[in-house]
């Protein structure tokens, strides 16, 4: 992506002793550079339901998010008490991946967790 682009003069000596002035004329050369922007972010978040064990979720924070024990703990009861929580902020395609890995995992051990992302 990009966004603005940015022009930057050079200027370039003539080493020619026959130039007007013996060689300190001067031509502009022009550069552009883009600018590139950050890509959007997107929030993943674990929602809560009924069924879904602490342990498993807490399992879940752990092993996708690469959150410590202390860490996921704290996110769980986040979880359990609030309905949701944010459990990490990625780009499109890393968020995209992180949410099918845990909607993935939780069905393949019958649990009903919902894990979603939106733009942030």
């Amino acid at each position: 992506m990009t966004g603005q682009t940015f022009i930057f003069a050079t200027r370039l000596a003539s080493n020619s002793p026959d130039a007007p002035g013996g060689g300190s004329q001067s031509d502009v050369v022009l550069e552009t550079k883009p600018k590139t922007k950050r890509p959007p972010l997107y929030k993943v978040m674990l929602l809560n339901d009924d069924y879904t064990p602490m342990e498993f979720v807490v399992h879940v924070l752990e092993r996708f998010f690469g959150m410590t024990h202390a860490q996921a703990f704290e996110i769980m009861l986040t979880v359990h008490k609030k309905g949701l929580a944010v459990v990490g902020v990625f780009t499109h395609e890393i968020a995209e991946t992180k949410v099918a890995q845990v909607m993935d995992f939780a069905r393949r051990h019958q649990h009903p967790l919902q894990c979603t992302m939106e733009k942030e």
